[in-house]
């Protein structure tokens, strides 16, 4: 048998390049309570480069284990806590690390070697404290699980256990340990739900709520407030009283409510999340040896599986690419916006109003053909900033301060005359768009941006008649503006640098995830969709029942389903999209007539809600006309998917984007696809449909993949 410090050699030698973590041991006099411990995790960077645990950083947690072991054995110490750096606790395992693993055998060492340590701080001669001063996530929170309390800042913005979000389970206690602290239905939510919900984050508050820290103090004196209680925990002035947990049928029917979570959300097409439940459910005995070699196992798959690598590659490309877009022009070359305009005061323009007023914090002006439209369109965005003082988002005085901001006026010479970037946001026809940008070029001062919100007309010709079509760009949006945070930006045929680098400078302000995209038919995202929605409707009506589509693209685990979405997008838009693209492209994409009927019936989609799920609709279902092409599952999964290959392929070598990896990064942000696929690309080449539809995979191996 290995030890732990031969696991973590050899780990350390596949992983040369890790941003060390090291721990820091000093010792400190606890009121009335002697001589106390604190080991610090610190890797020597500041906030912005959180503290991981690769394979060396494990081993010197274990180096200042060992001393402190020593210390309390020998009575030289009443107590033991750990600290993190400022702002940050520690974010778990060093992912880079992971990715470079190759063998089964590697990966059990990490997870192996992350127990060894953590495991001893349980087992000390003394009591442990961990002090969450920070960000904590995976490790950093099971680190502190193995102590026997913890305290909590109020400042904690983000702590979590994301693994299953990743693709993994939390592996170095997590999985068992939690549900015995705090309950398996709170484990659940936390380990389960939070992950599956986009990596939702709880802060501190909500960490002393669950019970998974014992106190909690404000952040600005936060360590000398833990030392104080523990110095009074130690001295027995305060006893620590947990909720006793309910072990049985509760437990059972959290594991099941986990199922249905995971059911819902990822329909059985990513391992991990049901790894971490059948890891929970029998944690329900208490024994933590066999939980956390299950642990162990685990881990072990996952690391050497697809969706975990595709996982990281998701997280990367949106941690990292997205905040460096490929291709955008130097941001010096940016002009300065100070005022901004929107042509248009519907839906998506008072969406659009209410993001640049709240980020950029400039005069927003709206317009439209009528007043009446104008006051609507102004008045939804102060109902919106309304409801953000409700809840508590907003105070008082920012909320004046952004309603003053946005205005509407119908005469746009009066609205546009010093704006300097305009954004419209008017009925998708090319016609009414030229005539629009011609009425506003003729207003604006000559360095003004015009922008374009167009989810698939061409940019370069909406630009072609102006006088200066080179400050022309795209500037796509997806509904939820809110929450979606991908922006598609165009580049037209004539679009300069100045005013393409002041849109990535926009869109930084705004929060947004840009991709530059060529100007092309529907872009990315809806060019994608399109084929991938197209080729459902094309079998449907071919003759395959609609629930029978539908059904056989659920082992993606996308966040809805193709006519949930339409539904959605609208089936008048979904109609728009196909008519552009099969006026492209008419050998792939087709306009159908079932879809055609039902947008003529004005019906807003497929389905009606009466029980509560989504029934086909009986007046739909009248309205359509099918043929005697009748196919299983199986068949339309891989021919809607190697639909999607070819699509991907032939825009790759057209150039609409630089590389596979920001057909990814538009379909994670711009239509929610989720991170264990690693966004659309890496789920083709790992079942082989990039190869069957394009002869090449999309990605190296290696890159979303186990190395070669």
């Amino acid at each position: 048998m290995s030890t732990t410090a031969e696991l973590l050699k050899g780990a350390a030698e596949l992983f040369p390049d890790e941003v060390v973590t090291q721990a820091h041991v000093r010792h400190l006099d606890l009121p009335g309570a002697g001589r106390f411990a604190l080991i610090t995790l610190d890797n020597g960077l500041d906030h912005t480069k959180p503290t991981t645990f690769g394979p060396q950083s494990l081993a010197n947690l274990a180096l200042a284990i060992d001393q402190v072991e020593a210390e309390a054995k020998d009575g030289k110490i009443t107590g033991v806590g750990i600290t993190g750096k400022p702002f940050i606790f520690a974010v778990g395992a060093d992912l880079k690390g992971v990715e470079l693993l190759k063998r089964h055998e590697d990966a059990l060492a990490i997870g192996k070697g992350g127990h060894d340590v953590f495991k001893r701080l349980s087992s000390l001669a003394v009591p442990t404290f961990a002090y969450y001063n920070g960000a904590a996530m995976g490790g950093g929170v099971e680190v502190g699980l193995h102590c026997t309390y913890r305290t909590v800042s109020k400042a904690i913005p983000a702590f979590s256990l994301p693994e299953v979000f990743l693709g993994l389970v939390p592996g170095w206690g997590g999985c068992a340990l939690l549900p015995n602290l705090i309950g398996a239905d709170r484990a659940v939510s936390v380990i389960i739900e939070n992950s599956l919900n986009q990596n939702k984050q709880l802060r501190g508050k909500q960490v002393f709520e669950l019970g998974i820290a014992d106190a909690i103090f404000e952040g600005a004196d936060f360590l000398e407030q833990s030392l104080l209680w523990t110095a009074s925990v130690l001295k027995g002035e305060t006893e620590v009283v947990r909720a006793e947990i309910d072990r049985g049928e509760a437990w059972d029917q959290a594991v099941e409510r986990g199922r249905l979570i995971a059911d819902s959300k990822v329909h059985g097409a990513a391992p991990a999340a049901y790894r971490a439940l059948d890891i929970i459910a029998a944690a329900k005995n208490g024994d933590l040896r066999q939980g956390f070699d299950s642990e162990d196992q685990a881990l072990a798959d996952l690391i050497m599986g697809g969706e975990l690598r595709g996982g990281i590659y998701a997280f990367n490309l949106v941690q990292k690419r997205g905040k460096r877009p490929a291709g955008a022009p130097d941001k010096s070359l940016a002009r300065p916006v100070s005022k901004v305009g929107v042509v248009g005061a519907g839906l998506m323009a008072s969406q659009l109003a209410l993001l640049f007023a709240r980020r950029l914090e400039v005069p927003v002006v709206l317009t439209d053909i009528d007043q009446e439209r104008v006051d609507k369109g102004v008045g939804y965005v102060h109902g919106e900033i309304d409801k953000l003082l409700g809840k508590g988002r907003i105070n008082q005085d920012k909320a004046n301060r952004l309603k003053g901001l946005v205005t509407g006026v119908l005469d746009k010479a009066e609205a546009f005359g010093d704006a300097d970037f305009v954004i419209e946001a008017v009925f998708e026809e090319m016609g009414v768009k030229q005539q629009v940008f011609a009425e506003v070029e003729a207003v604006v001062p000559a360095h003004a941006i015009l922008a374009t919100n167009t989810s698939s007309l061409s940019v370069s010709e909406m630009a072609s008649k102006l006088k200066h079509p080179e400050r022309v760009v795209g500037f796509h949006f997806f509904n939820p503006v809110a929450i979606l945070p991908l922006l598609e930006i165009v580049r037209g045929e004539k679009t300069d640098d100045a005013s393409l680098a002041t849109a990535f400078a926009v869109a930084k302000k705004l929060k947004k995830t840009a991709v530059l995209v060529k100007d092309a038919p529907a872009f990315v995202v809806n060019r994608i969709l399109t084929r991938f929605m197209g080729e459902i409707q094309n079998v449907i009506d071919e003759g395959t029942p609609v629930a029978t589509a539908e059904k056989a693209v659920e082992p993606l685990g996308l966040p809805m389903s193709p006519l949930v979405l339409l539904e959605l997008v609208g089936p008048a838009i979904g109609l728009h999209v196909s008519e552009t693209l099969a006026g492209a492209f008419p050998e792939r994409f087709k306009v159908s007539p079932n879809l055609a009927a039902v947008v003529k019936a004005g019906k807003r989609g497929f389905y009606v809600y009466d029980s509560g799920k989504p029934e086909l609709d009986p007046e739909v279902a009248a309205l359509l006309v099918q043929g005697d092409s009748v196919l299983t599952e199986e068949q339309v999964r891989a021919r809607v998917l190697e639909a999607v290959a070819q699509e991907i392929g032939l825009m790759l070598d057209e150039g609409v984007v630089a590389e596979a990896q920001d057909i990814d990064l538009c379909l994670i942000t711009g239509a929610g696809w989720p991170f264990h696929l690693g966004g659309i690309t890496p789920y083709l080449d790992r079942e082989g449909i990039s190869e069957r539809a394009t002869g090449r995979r999309f990605l190296p191996q290696g890159v979303a993949s186990v190395p070669a």
